[in-house]
């Protein structure tokens, strides 16, 4: 029986001493929807390694619907923590398209000798906290997730982080999916909002914002995040279905590099049973692989 240690109340686990790709499968799935966070430490994979791992979960995307690969790897991206152009905002994984992914796998290759670390936080605890008036009113609501938005606005005027912003919106993608979603394996419903959510639909900007604002603060409170402190060559695996994460701009002009994998997903589903649908852009059949998209 594979033996993860639990790193946080209400999220998060941990695992030291063997190779994932030879730990017993059902037991590192059945881990990961328990604790929707798994860091295993000194994993030591490269990237052969890890699109194997990440591989066991499912069918792979490609690397990001716009943002380029790694070269010759065409479903690794490149998480650079360059001056400009650092997602330190919480959000989900690509839910700008209808079928975010299922997980991700972010490995480091590169850390800073202080911070840069990444924080994760248990959306199925936050719908947990809200009271019950406001968990009534929240699986009725759907929201626009947009990659069109301050997310991708530099934060310095470089040439670098103003082509960032110029190859991130490329395609524009708009896309309407449940604050509530229903976990496909599990049943549990978790707020599936985060910074791509940009407008409830229905209601106004200034409205939308509001009620952003207010559920997202249940899902950062300290009590549903676990923060993953890097070293070389340690993978983190998250769900991305039922979690938010965000990566602090805490480490000057230091280098940090990681790579990341994510596993094709199905279309959310909401609590009256009803999936996501396309507003503006197409279906992202280049980034989601088409027999993960036909099954969604």
């Amino acid at each position: 029986m594979t033996e993860f240690r639990r790193i946080g109340g209400r999220i998060g686990a941990e695992y030291t001493g063997a190779d994932p790709n030879d730990l017993p499968f059902e037991e590192v799935n059945d881990a990961l929807l328990t604790h929707k966070v798994l860091v295993f430490r000194g994993a030591g994979l490269d990237d052969e390694g890890q699109l194997r791992f990440a591989a066991r979960f499912g069918e792979l995307t490609r690397a990001h619907p716009t943002v380029p690969s790694v070269d010759g790897q065409p479903d690794i991206l490149p998480v650079r923590g360059e001056e400009g152009i650092r997602s330190n905002n919480w959000h989900t994984d690509v839910t700008f398209v209808r079928t975010p992914p299922k997980l991700s796998t972010l490995r480091a290759l590169v850390v800073p000798p202080y911070g840069g670390n990444t924080l994760i936080a248990n959306s199925a605890a936050a719908y947990r906290d809200l009271p019950d008036q406001l968990r009534d009113f929240a699986d009725r609501l759907w929201a626009v997730h947009t990659n069109d938005y301050d997310y991708a606005v530099p934060r310095s005027n470089t040439e670098k982080a103003l082509e960032y912003r110029k190859v991130f919106t490329a395609r524009r993608y708009r896309t309407l999916h449940p604050v509530v979603r229903v976990h496909p394996e599990t049943g549990e419903r978790g707020l599936f909002i985060g910074g791509f959510a940009q407008e409830i639909e229905g209601l106004s900007g200034s409205e939308s914002r509001d009620i952003l604002r207010l559920l997202q603060r249940y899902v950062t409170r300290p009590e549903n995040i676990v923060r993953v402190a890097w070293n070389p060559g340690d993978l983190v695996l998250f769900d991305n279905r039922i979690t938010q994460h965000y990566a602090p701009d805490d480490y000057g002009d230091l280098p940090r590099v990681l790579h990341r994998v994510t596993v094709a997903g199905d279309a959310p589903v909401g609590v009256n049973g009803e999936t996501s649908r396309i507003l503006e852009g197409d279906d992202a059949g280049h980034y989601t692989p088409a027999a993960a998209a036909a099954a969604a």
